[in-house]
């Protein structure tokens, strides 16, 4: 590898050997040390990301191909192996390895005096090494490869602790609900093998700008791969999983939340953007989902009372916000959302994590309260990122944000699918964050502790391995939006690295900018939409003490908004209780025809072996006996027959 951006194909291998290394030799490793082991492997690949970064930065080809094993050619399909380094998937691996690494400092911390640290830790890497696979995949076979690999870690993380049941079936509902969105990735890549011959991403890119515009051909792959994102990016109807996916270790939702699992389904649209831009129907399929997403995610977050639940349902909107900027159009806004999202996501998990450490495992809003003062650090890390995902102006998500609202208000891809609907959606749901952002934050670190005295008391900052990664977090959450600062004011530097690397150059997407002084006004609304948030959120939970909330959280509506708008409980009727129905049924089958048929069979032939056994006594007198009595009851029979003739 001569060329120093191909370095970066290493990452996924040095997080593997992490892996090996304490799935093999983990538990002879005193605590620190295998977390020490875990944190550089995935810290190297992050050295490795920011040089391929800088390595493609500084020249005109931004794409490097690195061949890797010639898997298989079956009947002209070539499935060889690669990876593809390009602007997309350098900035995802940086995003991913960077938070990464964090995450994995701060689970040292996290994780001390757990029996099984060197089992997550392995499994941590894991994950990691699967995510980068999956980046820098250059086909639909090897992607597919790190799109499994992260679903089976997440499986395994999810139900770490799994001898609680309810970790176990939060980790089995994952994975379920996870396969059905992988169907619609296998069912995709057969129909691509049929329709372009290949399975290479950058030919079937290539192909599809070639075929009809609106292809249903197209537009079925753009569907096939909506199924398959909705899966990993808990978008509408597979959204359920991934607030009970908190049953993992508070780092391992960190991960999957801000920079792994559910960021796949996002890049995997992004990385085929070509095939969408030519079906406006999927696109429109897309944004839709998205919008409707954000929308009963952020309804739900409002009722949580579990201080990660907030934070998962936050995460199922604002994946919804990522998937309505690939949907109409605007593939490098989604992907500058998922950057900004992932700091400040990872700030406010972690900063979750460090409460939940402090107050022994507590999680319930309800007993929480005024640990800013207790834990300044993480406290003040909590507030940046919460006014970060909130939108305030001059913090990352406010950029990102805002850009994903203007694009789905002027682009035309989507013309005759209510673009403005879509806007006017993003606005509300802008809105219902900003208020149970305030809601969660007020109810953590603000107002009087609701708690056990003798817990308040016991509370304590946490040690430098966990708050150094918060900090870091933070700052990012301050600045990293400001790489997408709006085209009209500054040169967009993620647009000019990011649209590239999407479109391929095959295509160029229809947005109808309007007039300066507009997107200045369209600014003032998305900021207004922040403010109104955040007023309505200090209204009711300082000025009113809560009085609105509590009234609120004891009603059937709070309830239903509390179990995620019913798709839980219409689930549970439709597929779990039917199952168990059925499973009862066949349960009756085989206890009461099949055991107790072959139990009375098996009764009827003992007691005729029985009856036979006793007349086997090898003697004389008794066989002669029964001869005799045999030939009395053939005398009888035959004298009985003839009478009746």
């Amino acid at each position: 590898m001569n060329d120093p951006a191909a370095w970066v194909a290493l990452a996924p291998l040095l997080a593997l050997a992490g892996a090996l290394i304490n799935g093999l030799a983990g538990r002879a490793m005193r605590a620190p040390r295998a977390g020490i082991v875990a944190t550089a492997a995935v810290g190297a690949g992050f050295v490795l990301s920011l040089i391929a970064l800088l390595a493609l930065a500084g020249r005109d080809d931004r794409s490097v191909s690195v061949a890797l094993w010639p898997y298989a050619s079956v009947g002209g399909l070539d499935l060889s192996f690669g990876f593809l380094i390009d602007p997309l998937s350098v900035l995802m691996l940086t995003v991913v390895t960077g938070v990464g690494t964090l995450i994995h400092l701060f689970s040292i911390g996290y994780m001390r005096g757990d029996d099984g640290h060197a089992r997550y830790f392995a499994l941590l890497n894991l994950f990691v090494a699967a995510m980068t696979v999956l980046l820098l995949a250059d086909g639909f076979v090897l992607l597919f490869v790190g799109w499994e690999g992260v679903g089976v870690a997440s499986y395994l993380l999810i139900g770490f602790w799994y001898r609680t049941r309810a970790n176990a079936d939060a980790a089995r509902k994952a994975f379920v609900m996870n396969r059905i969105g992988d169907a619609g990735f296998l069912m995709a890549m057969f129909l691509t093998a049929g329709a372009f011959g290949t399975l290479h991403i950058a030919s079937v890119n290539e192909a599809a700008v070639g075929m009809a515009f609106g292809s249903a051909t197209l537009g079925a792959i753009g569907v096939l791969l909506l199924i398959a994102a909705a899966g990993k990016s808990a978008q509408l109807p597979l959204q359920t999983w991934l607030p009970d996916a908190m049953a993992g270790p508070t780092p391992v939702s960190a991960l999957i939340h801000a920079a792994t699992m559910v960021t796949a389904g996002v890049y995997l649209i992004a990385r085929t953007a070509p095939i969408f831009a030519m079906t406006p129907f999927a696109s429109a399929v897309v944004a839709w989902i998205g919008a409707a997403t954000a929308l009963v995610a952020a309804i739900a977050a409002i009722a949580q009372t579990d201080v990660k639940k907030v934070l998962a349902y936050s995460t199922v909107s604002q994946l919804g916000f990522m998937f309505v900027a690939v949907g109409v159009g605007a593939y490098w806004v989604a992907i500058f959302h998922v950057f900004t999202h992932a700091f400040f996501k990872a700030a406010l998990f972690l900063g979750a994590g460090s409460v939940i450490h402090a107050l022994g495992g507590e999680q319930d809003l309800r007993r929480m309260g005024g640990l800013g003062a207790k834990m300044p650090i993480t406290g003040l890390t909590a507030l940046i990122a919460t006014l970060a995902i909130a939108g305030v102006p001059l913090l990352s998500g406010f950029f990102s944000k805002d850009a994903i609202l203007l694009h789905a208000l002027t682009s035309t891809h989507l013309d005759g699918y209510g673009t403005t609907g879509l806007y006017g959606v993003l606005l509300l749901v802008a809105v219902l964050t900003a208020f149970y952002m305030f809601r969660w934050y007020h109810r953590v670190f603000a107002g009087r502790f609701r708690g056990d005295a003798k817990t308040f008391a016991a509370v304590h900052e946490a040690p430098a391995t966990m708050t150094v990664p918060l900090v870091v977090l933070a700052a990012f959450s301050v600045g990293a939006g400001w790489l997408g600062l709006p085209a009209f004011a500054f040169p967009n530097v993620l647009q000019g690295w990011l649209e590239p690397a999407t479109l391929g150059g095959l295509v160029s997407m229809p947005f109808d900018h309007p007039a300066l002084w507009v997107e200045w006004l369209l600014l003032g609304v998305a900021v207004a939409a922040a403010g109104v948030g955040l007023g309505l959120g200090a209204w009711v939970y300082v000025a009113r003490d809560g009085a609105p909330a509590r009234r609120f959280g004891d009603g059937a509506v709070a309830a239903f908004a509390r179990g995620g708008l019913g798709f839980d409980a219409a689930y549970r009727a439709l597929f779990v209780g039917g199952a168990q129905g059925a499973a009862d049924g066949v349960a009756v089958l085989d206890r009461d025809l099949v055991d107790r048929g072959l139990l009375g069979a098996g009764t009827a032939l003992g007691t005729f072996g029985r009856a036979a056994a006793a007349i086997q006594t090898g003697r004389v007198r008794t066989y002669a006996a029964t001869m005799f009595a045999a030939l009395v009851i053939l005398l009888l029979l035959l004298a009985w027959t003839g009478a009746r003739t």
